[in-house]
């Protein structure tokens, strides 16, 4: 067993260098494709996020009767362009190897390919938002940038690692269990309710704890808190990259295992 589950991973592994090119161009068209015919092209992607971020802003700064309206906005904003990130990601999931049936039916290539050219699109994206995003907050906060450069690595490669394995998870499991599927959405919508965004988390009162237990809350949190504050806790940083090094490594073993399986579930 555990020579097959090697040979699954060097497998998996060798073949997603060897097409590297290939699905981040396809993800890239996909990218380009998608704003096709438009003035402002990917341009949209951040300028929906400002507008959310405005909007919120104004909203929830008033309900929360938010003292230092500056602060809010950088806050608000960072944590928002991160969770539209994750969220798309794993609402995308479910149907990762569906709206790749005919590719995968037809086609010799590795089902980690479409997972690794779904990956790239997301990352893609989130660049595409956070970095308009980004430029505005600049105006509000100038120490954002030099935090980036600085204290952000690790939260980054944290995130990046999370959104390739655990959407990966999701598409395997949506694939035998339809139900699941359905699922997905509501849990989104539940865990952004709960998760502090669009709020400070000393808003929850006693509810506090739920934070700790809200893995992608810690994920949206530790970036942020990098950005902001230059706060980086070093301790809890390595946990969860070695917890998104196990899931990364889980999620490409068990892909290998249902790989022979997908064209017949699609």
């Amino acid at each position: 067993m555990r020579v097959i589950i090697m040979k699954i991973f060097r497998d998996n592994i060798k073949f997603s260098f060897e097409t590297r090119q290939l699905w981040w161009f396809t993800a890239t068209s996909r990218t380009r494709a998608r704003f096709a015919r438009t003035a402002l092209g990917s341009f949209w992607l951040g300028f929906s996020n400002l507008l959310s971020i405005a909007t919120l802003g104004v909203v929830y700064g008033t309900v929360f009767a938010v003292q230092d309206f500056n602060s809010y906005v950088i806050y608000l904003g960072i944590g928002l362009v991160i969770w539209n990130s994750i969220c798309s990601s794993i609402a995308s999931a479910p149907i990762l190897f569906v709206n790749n049936r005919s590719n995968i039916q037809n086609l010799k290539l590795k089902p980690i390919f479409y997972v690794l050219e779904e990956w790239a699109f997301q990352i893609q994206t989130f660049f595409q938002s956070f970095f308009l995003v980004f430029l505005v907050l600049l105006f509000f906060n100038k120490s954002l940038l030099y935090n980036l450069i600085f204290s952000s690595w690790i939260p980054f490669l944290n995130l990046f690692i999370f959104l390739f394995w655990f959407p990966l998870i999701i598409a395997l499991i949506s694939l035998r269990f339809s139900d699941f599927a359905q699922l997905v959405p509501i849990v989104l919508q539940l865990t952004f309710l709960i998760s502090p965004i669009l709020y400070r988390k000393e808003n929850l009162g006693d509810l506090n704890w739920i934070v700790n237990i809200n893995f992608i809350y810690v994920l949206i949190d530790s970036l942020r808190s990098s950005l902001i504050n230059s706060d980086v806790n070093y301790n809890l940083q390595f946990l969860i990259l070695l917890i998104n090094i196990i899931g990364f490594l889980l999620s490409i073993i068990y892909l290998g295992f249902q790989a022979k399986k997908i064209p017949f579930l699609v």
